[in-house]
């Protein structure tokens, strides 16, 4: 399923697939539905300044909008894969993750890559939902 008002995958792929009463939503980033990237600004003199708390902010908020679309919330993950191009974050990266989620929360595995589709992304997800009862596949 591809979601209205989110950025559109770059890639033959949907945003939410379901499954066995599961929502696995494809990994995301924190691009907006006009390209441009949340905690990626640039000056007039074009340095470039990324946040890794903006942009995981971002994600999990496009995370939480995919899931709204398929009847589902964020309380309903069981399952997220963090993806950072640089380990450096892992602690702005935590820091926002425990805003939205504690030890009740879903199981994490978070991996340092080598780069993700765009320079200026810092962060990925990729996260499986057990959908609510009553929510039709």
């Amino acid at each position: 399923m591809i979601v209205p008002g989110k950025a559109t995958p770059r890639g033959r792929f949907p945003h939410l697939k379901i499954a066995g009463g599961f929502a696995f939503v494809s990994g995301t980033s924190s691009r907006r539905p006009d390209n441009t990237i949340a905690g990626a600004e640039a000056d007039a003199m074009g340095t470039t300044s990324l946040d890794i708390r903006v942009q995981t902010r971002a994600v999990i908020e496009n995370i939480g909008d995919i899931l709204a679309s398929a009847g589902a919330g964020l309380s309903d993950l069981v399952q997220v894969t963090t993806y950072l191009v640089n380990m450096n974050d892992f602690g702005g990266y935590n820091e926002v993750y425990a805003e939205y989620f504690d030890e009740t929360g879903p199981a994490r595995t978070t991996v340092a890559v080598h780069q993700l589709p765009h320079p200026h992304l810092l962060i990925e997800i990729q996260a499986m939902a057990l959908l609510p009862e009553g929510v039709d596949e």
